[in-house]
């Protein structure tokens, strides 16, 4: 059976009509004779889309019992029992309730799509999954119902349903979306101008993303070669020489010039050795294109210009930006340089920018790290200048100069003797003076077009030429090979350099150094592998790259670090000298590790340190303000049992009442003493349960005189997700703080309110306060502010209410009170189920945000 096809419309913000358009589309395709049937479409009491449900046959909903109330949601079992062409599915990011056939909408999506039937579906742009933080900062409304990106990108077709934010405000304020009492409210929360915009310019972009992935797709599987240039992307040659960041600079002007341009830096290095660039230089470069918003490419490749077209190509780019060539007027000889074949071989579908810089005409010095082997271009050259060199000369001194003397054609044959050992060392070089000789011998030497040599001086000065240009041949490929030798330990002296000062200066992470080495190398995947003893398996420390091997046995090349590690590379096999290099990569990885290793040791040291502290200030405590309440209980029972005073039903009960105030105030010190211990020990595990405010804080406030503080909590505000003792003692703890800090005979308020999807708790009191560079201070264990004439306590109490939460997922913070004062601002999240009441209060069912 055929899996079905997934249409989704995309909202870029709530209200702006995707349940409208989707309904649309199921008229227009009932209208062709498509049997299409509503699995569940929520209206929302919205006219115009309660309109559009009109005509068009609506699956029964299931009914499902939950807390005492019933909920609604749709049957798949009914869908499938009917088994339409199309099925319409609402808001695929929906929480079903318990005891729905599946936890998610989504889920029930793909059983319908899985049974054959076509969905059309809808979802907005702040449910994704991978955009909760991003949304979160944006509206400042953390999302808890979200759908997996990967689904969304599964469907067939995607279609964003969009409109500009001053038109969704008029929307809004019209009535169309929530209800006129809720309007007020919306536009000064969440449907605010800079609110809209963001999202709106985020669902932008992702739909962007996702027709880019579809058109590299379509143009893979069709194997399309030529640019289409859809959106502008700006590819920079970079050479690792000091004009890359006047390139990467420009590059990224000409991108901002086009909406969504792109840029992707690219370094070219060939596939013999190490990358022939200063390796400090391009990590500069690279961090510099990463921080204009590019992203850095490594390429290897023989021919500079071919891979950098390919490339250009491959990532469907639109500019290339290079910059002028650094060679010397005279260097020109020897070719055109790659911006010039670039832009030759670019084609009519790809603009390459020459860039002008400082750094043009003024040589490029000696390669940086040019291995000691000749390239297999220049080898080649060699052998048709050792070869083809003597047979051309010799045909031109028979055809044109035929009179220019035998010392006059040995120069010349030596000179193409010496090219030859300059460009393919000393093999074509020797072939060249054999050739050179035999040639000297049949034409030029008397009697001519004979092996045979009549004059005994004309053997001696062939022999000598053959001599000479031996030698010559052996000095300069030396020459050259000592060049080449000299330039690779100049590259490798830099490589060593750099990365031993990234190492010491601790800002090479073991997954960048890895990456160094990968991309330095040209390898395919990088792995350090360890393991205990020779006996037991190997295991990955750390890993970049595809596919990385899992023992050394498997890899390309390994490189042994003592007798329990090793540098695992896959890609190629690298020659003997480059090993030099990689054993110091090699060491330092090691050392990069052992660096990672002994700083956890150092967290977890500074933790122990702190929970000396801890323990510290706690017997501190123990000494002083825990025995102030036992010596007041002492006395008063020693009082109570003395014989020789006789006391009054008044004394009695004021010693009884003594006692019992110290009881309680040493139990409230061992309880924060107690919960401080859990917090250190990571021991408290928050059991969340929908709650009532209005139920939790009046017992907190158990600890304080009644006549200490006024409550304002409404019975309408909705309910939260909490630890119910938990937010009682943390209440609590800020509650007696405010209290005993304020000034006698002013009352302490604590009043809540709902704003988007969390409650604040507000505890605010008429005290001296705390200045803006204090208030962090006050959160930390036995930690207490100024002078407290009633000093009671250890300073534990904000700590512990900070601890409890944080961990219940909220937040705490303190503020100024307006007219002086101290103003604690507690902050949890409200219940799924009562964030969809509050958006329309008869529809009894969860919901996956604003609408």
């Amino acid at each position: 059976m055929a899996r079905g096809k997934l249409r989704i419309y995309l909202g870029a913000a709530p209200g702006v009509g995707k349940t409208y358009a989707m309904l649309s589309e199921a008229h227009r395709r009932v209208e062709r004779g498509t049997d299409c049937v509503v699995g569940f479409v929520e209206h929302h009491r919205r006219p115009r889309t309660e309109v559009m449900l009109h005509g068009l046959e609506e699956i029964p909903r299931r009914e499902i019992e939950y807390r005492d109330s019933m909920f609604t949601e749709m049957d798949v079992d009914a869908v499938l029992a009917r088994r339409p062409d199309v099925a319409l599915v609402d808001e695929l990011a929906h929480t079903n309730v318990p005891g729905s056939r599946n936890t998610k909408r989504w889920q029930d999506v793909e059983e319908l799509l899985a049974a054959g039937i076509d969905v059309v579906s809808t979802v907005n742009i702040q449910h994704l999954e991978s955009l909760g933080d991003v949304v979160e900062s944006i509206a400042g409304v953390r999302q808890r119902e979200t759908v997996p990106d990967e689904v969304v990108r599964r469907a067939d077709e995607i279609e964003l349903v969009d409109m500009s934010p001053q038109a969704l405000r008029r929307r809004m304020a019209h009535g169309n979306i929530y209800k006129p009492d809720k309007v007020d409210a919306a536009l000064s929360n969440y449907f605010r101008p800079g609110n809209l915009t963001a999202l709106r310019e985020l669902a932008l972009l992702w739909v962007a993303d996702r027709v880019d992935a579809h058109l590299t797709e379509y143009r893979s599987e069709h194997h399309v070669s030529t640019i289409w240039g859809s959106r502008e992307r700006i590819v920079i040659g970079l050479t690792g020489g000091p004009e890359g960041r006047t390139l990467i600079r420009r590059a990224a002007r000409l991108a901002e010039k086009g909406a969504g341009g792109e840029v992707l830096a690219v370094h070219i290095s060939g596939s013999d050795g190490l990358t022939a660039a200063s390796p400090k230089e391009l990590a500069d470069q690279r961090t510099l294109v990463e921080d204009l918003g590019g992203t850095f490419h490594h390429v290897v490749g023989d021919d500079v210009p071919v891979a950098l077209l390919d490339f250009s190509r491959g990532v469907n780019a639109t500019q290339i930006v290079l910059g002028v060539s650094r060679r010397r007027s005279w260097q020109y000889v020897f070719g055109p340089g790659v911006g010039a074949t670039v832009a030759r071989n670019s084609g009519p579908d790809l603009d390459v920018h020459l860039i002008t810089h400082d750094e043009a005409g003024k040589g490029r010095g000696l390669p940086a790290n040019r291995g000691a082997r000749l390239g297999r271009p220049r080898v080649i050259w060699g052998w048709l200048v050792g070869l083809g060199g003597p047979v051309l000369l010799t045909w031109l001194l028979s055809s044109v100069s035929p009179d220019v003397g035998l010392a006059n054609d040995m120069l010349l044959y030596l000179t193409l003797t010496v090219a030859a050992a300059l460009l393919g060392g000393l093999l074509p070089a020797l072939a060249s003076a054999a050739a050179g000789s035999l040639l000297l011998n049949w034409y030029f030497t008397p009697p001519v077009h004979t092996f045979t040599i009549a004059d005994p001086k004309n053997i001696v000065a062939i022999a000598i030429f053959v001599g000479v240009a031996v030698s010559v041949a052996s000095v300069v490929d030396l020459a050259a090979r000592r060049t080449h030798q000299a330039a690779r330990l100049r590259a490798e002296s830099e490589i060593l350099s750099f990365l031993a000062g990234n190492v010491l200066r601790g800002e090479t992470s073991l997954e960048e150094l890895l990456e160094r080495v990968r991309e330095t190398f040209g390898m395919q995947s990088v792995a350090l592998l360890e393991r205990e003893s020779d006996v037991l398996p190997w295991t990955c420390a750390a890993s970049v790259g595809t596919h990385p091997c899992t023992v050394p046995d498997d890899a390309d090349v390994d490189v042994p670090v003592g007798d329990h590690m090793a540098l695992a590379l896959t890609g190629r096999v690298l020659p003997a000298e480059d090993r030099r290099v990689l054993a110091a990569f090699a060491a330092q990885a090691v050392v990069v590790l052992d660096r990672r290793r002994l700083q956890e040791e150092a967290d977890q040291s500074r933790a122990l340190a702190e929970g000396n502290r801890i323990r510290t200030a706690l017997l501190a405590a123990v000494s002083h303000d825990l025995r102030t309440p036992l010596a007041g209980i002492k006395a008063a029972v020693t009082s109570l049992r003395s014989d020789d005073v006789e006391w009054s039903d008044e004394d009695r009960a004021e010693l009884l009442q003594a006692i019992e105030e110290g009881a309680d105030r040493l139990d409230h010190l061992v309880g924060n003493l107690l919960d401080m211990s859990r917090l250190q020990t990571g021991t408290v595990t928050p059991i969340i349960h929908e709650t009532d405010l209005d139920e939790v804080i009046p017992m907190a406030l158990g600890g304080v005189p009644e006549d200490s503080v006024d409550l304002d909590v409404p019975e309408t505000l909705p309910m939260v997700d909490v630890d119910r003792g938990l937010l009682e003692r943390a209440v609590a703890n800020i509650v007696e703080n405010a209290v005993q800090y304020g000034p006698p005979g002013e009352k302490v308020l604590v009043s809540a309110s709902a704003i988007a999807d969390r409650v604040e708790v507000r505890v605010a009191d008429r005290g001296p306060g705390i200045p803006d560079e204090a208030k962090h201070r006050i959160f930390e264990p036995f930690q207490r502010y100024g002078d407290s004439p009633r000093g009671a306590g250890v300073g534990l109490g904000l700590a512990v209410a900070r601890g409890f939460t944080e961990a219940m997922g909220g937040t705490i913070h303190a503020e100024d009170t307006p007219g002086g004062g101290l103003t604690m601002v507690l902050a949890v999240r409200t219940a799924p189920q009562r964030r969809s009441d509050q958006a329309d209060p008869r529809t009894p069912r969860t919901s996956a945000g604003p609408y």
